[in-house]
């Protein structure tokens, strides 16, 4: 066994620090199996939010020596462990109690965003054909397990706070899932241009770094969104083919 230091944010919404812990690190111990150690034999009223400790609920977010990972899935052995290891929660969101935050706010997002529209089957069974590659392209963004890591390391939300005019990264993922689905009718450019605020979004990839599942959020989500928006509202040749057609 290995004994390490981890400096843990301890506090609410009216503040708080950091208190530090001597933990025996078992072998094959993650992030969070060292967190419930220090929850049972040192700080019982510790608040954590954990579920499936498989890298699959998203629960157990935090930020781990100062970058937003997923607890259960963040080796110990993987860290320098002859410093002190940091642990708090996502910054980006209010504290509600040590490492647990309020990420209500993502949710209230989502139901804003106009749902899945399908179009009416043209099969008699009520089923569509599609390719094969519409049904590829968009499968990795439901993959997404809403950890909100992505919103989290995201600089217009954590920086820049503008959670009234950003909707971020994981809601351009949810959108582009169903925008790319050539069953879906819906029209959400509009939307992703003013009260999604896509253009905020200036495509450093960080959300793509620390998505737990590896979904290529920028490339294959953001890219593709700001150019339908690009294409619907500033292309000059399809404004003068909208001025012709409305005349």
């Amino acid at each position: 066994m290995k004994t390490a230091t981890f400096k843990v944010w301890r506090g609410n919404s009216d503040g708080g620090d950091f208190q530090s812990y001597e933990v025996e690190l078992d072998h094959g111990y993650v992030v969070l199996d060292a967190i419930h150690q220090i929850q049972a034999e040192q700080a019982n009223d510790m608040a954590v939010r954990w579920n499936c400790k498989a890298g699959k609920c998203g629960s157990c977010s935090a930020e781990v020596n100062g970058q937003p990972r997923l607890m259960c899935m963040t080796r110990c052995d993987d860290l320098d462990l002859d410093k002190p290891v940091t642990v708090e929660p996502m910054r980006t969101f209010p504290v509600i109690k040590d490492l647990v935050t309020d990420v209500s706010w993502n949710y209230e997002v989502k139901a804003s965003i106009a749902k899945f529209a399908p179009k009416p089957s043209d099969q008699d069974d009520g089923t569509w054909y599609m390719e094969q590659y519409d049904v590829e392209r968009p499968q990795e963004f439901r993959k997404c397990i809403e950890c909100f890591l992505c919103q989290d390391v995201c600089h217009v939300l954590r920086d820049h706070h503008m959670h009234d005019e950003f909707a971020g990264p994981r809601h351009f993922v949810y959108t582009a899932n169903m925008e790319m689905n050539p069953i879906d009718v819906g029209d959400r450019v509009v939307s992703l241009r003013d009260e999604l605020g896509l253009g905020y979004c200036n495509i450093t990839k960080c959300c793509t770094k620390v998505c737990p599942e590896g979904i290529a959020i920028t490339d294959n989500a953001i890219i593709p969104l700001k150019e339908r928006v690009v294409d619907r509202s500033y292309d000059p040749i399809a404004a003068l083919i909208s001025m012709v057609k409305g005349g």
